[in-house]
């Protein structure tokens, strides 16, 4: 009988490990940025959502369990410019009076290979949900980073109505890229 503690040593171990890797729990680290860019009268533009938080749950030997949520405060969007940021936080654009925030949520993930993901996610903007993909980069380490970029068509969301609305003057394409530093959850 001098083998049975070790058996159930050992069993008792395996029944306590789980089957399969499980995503781990992230938030978001200091040094993380959400920008976006666009060009208004063929001039480039861009400018930061300071204050986004951001939580993620990954593993990329396991897609199945992950997930990530973003809120954004509409009303930190800046560009450095008084005018356009004026005029980019009220009724015409982000309304950011009447819609505080934004938020992106995905919970589908695909392996583009080489180091590359997509996450399928919805973007609420102003009141209106669409579907928007983030593809991304994944640096695990002691400072885990998401490298994405994603392209969100403004006036799906009725960003820049009205007289803005014309796609000359400012294209309906506009280009956010975020580097998300993350920590483990608490």
């Amino acid at each position: 009988m001098p083998h049975a503690p070790r058996f159930l040593i050992a069993a008792a171990l395996a029944a306590a490990l789980p089957l399969s890797a499980s995503a781990a729990d992230y938030v978001q680290a200091a040094g993380s940025s959400l920008a976006f860019a666009g060009k208004y009268q063929g001039e480039v533009f861009s400018g930061t959502f300071p204050g986004f938080r951001t939580t993620f749950a990954f593993d990329p030997a396991d897609l199945s369990g992950a997930r990530l949520a973003v809120t954004i405060p509409i009303a930190t969007a800046t560009t450095r410019n008084d005018d356009y940021d004026g005029e980019m936080r009220g009724p015409s654009f982000f309304d950011a009076a009447r819609f505080a925030q934004a938020t992106y949520t995905a919970t589908r993930f695909r392996d583009l290979g080489e180091g590359r993901y997509a996450a399928d996610g919805e973007l609420e903007l102003r009141g209106v949900r669409k579907p928007v993909t983030l593809t991304f980069t994944w640096t695990p380490g002691a400072r885990p980073l998401l490298s994405g970029n994603a392209t969100v068509r403004r006036l799906d969301f009725g960003v820049g109505g009205g007289e803005w609305a014309d796609t000359g003057t400012i294209p309906d394409e506009i280009a956010v890229a975020t580097r998300v530093y993350l920590r483990p959850a608490d």
